[in-house]
């Protein structure tokens, strides 16, 4: 998204920690971002759109100002096509097939269609099972999102002030993060150190610090690093899950009336009905098995193991090596000794 702003040198770089911009599509610094649904909604058609139009147009036209973060958006077009292709491989062949061979390829095609769709939504949905705790528990929200504005080069004489948006994560970098987003802006009426005086109480780490920023962002980083491990793990568990939920034998009834024709009222309420009541009995059939005695415990272990791996990654997060010490001068001086200080 490219957009022409007005210079501002002047503008201090410490930036509200919860105070977003009214209007959040224009920007002249970097501006934290709420982290809620219109959000990441919005990022996410924002970088889709570029991905397939702008980007690669900058790209194969050499534009000096192309960078890595264009590149790195422009991988989720392969990855949407690639999930394409994999759920139109048995179904877009079955018209070559003779009538027996296309009713035994038929479910086994549309299983692996609701199985690609399924793997994307768990592995997604699964995240906030382990952000939301750590959120509530700790205070750090380490999904938190900000628009960067990188000035460009330009690309004619007349351009002046040209700028593009990035949209990044404040922990993005466990390395680097932009600490310099979370303090308080000057004249807020908060204490510029309110969002890490905030996470110290929810730590354990102490009230009114006189520097709570510096015994918060070790932590913080500690808190960080465990939930992407505890995010990284579990997604992937929880993707193996849906991809095992979309194979169950109930959904061949959905297949038989899915239609995605909204504009055929009936038809389409009839498809989300049978949706619901197929999803309802193919998750007890993945619960209870197929009546075998391996399927009698696979399901099981499959979801209880994605439930642990969850519940587990948000204690680790909340178990640390850096947790205060409980002793204070009174236990470490002793008052009949005498002490000389250089």
């Amino acid at each position: 998204m490219i957009l022409p702003v007005r210079s501002n040198l002047n503008h201090s770089p410490v930036f509200s920690a919860e105070q977003p911009a009214e209007n959040e599509k224009k920007y002249n610094h970097d501006t934290l971002l709420p982290n809620n649904f219109s959000t990441r909604f919005r990022i996410g058609m924002d970088k889709f759109t570029n991905a397939i139009t702008l980007y690669p147009a900058k790209g194969l036209s050499g534009n000096r100002n192309a960078n890595f973060y264009e590149f790195l958006t422009m991988g989720q077009v392969p990855y949407l096509i690639g999930s394409g292709v994999l759920m139109a491989v048995f179904n877009s062949a079955n018209k070559h097939f003779d009538a027996f061979s296309k009713q035994k390829a038929g479910p086994i095609g549309k299983h692996m269609a609701l199985g690609v769709l399924f793997y994307g939504l768990a592995k997604s949905m699964s995240k906030p099972l382990i952000t939301t705790p750590i959120k509530l528990l700790t205070g750090v929200d380490t999904e938190v999102p900000y628009a960067k504005v990188n000035y460009e080069l330009p690309d004619d004489i007349y351009d002046t002030d040209i700028t593009s948006i990035e949209y990044h994560k404040v922990f993005e970098s466990v390395e680097f993060p932009r600490w310099d987003l979370l303090y308080m802006q000057s004249g807020s009426g908060k204490p510029r150190n309110a969002y890490y005086d905030k996470v110290c109480k929810k730590l354990g780490l102490g009230s009114n610090l006189k520097d709570s920023d510096q015994e918060a962002k070790p932590r913080i980083k500690e808190i960080v690093v465990k939930s992407k491990l505890a995010q990284n793990i579990s997604s992937y568990l929880w993707a193996a899950t849906g991809v095992a939920l979309a194979f169950q034998k109930p959904w061949e009834e959905y297949f038989n009336v899915a239609t995605l024709k909204f504009w055929k009222g009936k038809e389409f309420k009839e498809s989300l009905s049978t949706f619901g009541k197929c999803f309802e009995r193919s998750l007890s059939s993945l619960y209870f098995g197929d009546g075998s005695k391996v399927g009698k415990y696979t399901g099981k272990a499959m979801i209880f193991t994605s439930l642990a791996a969850s519940a587990l990654g948000v204690l680790n997060v909340m178990s640390s090596s850096q947790k205060p010490s409980k002793l204070d001068s009174a236990d470490i001086i002793e008052k009949e000794r005498k002490y000389v200080v250089n």
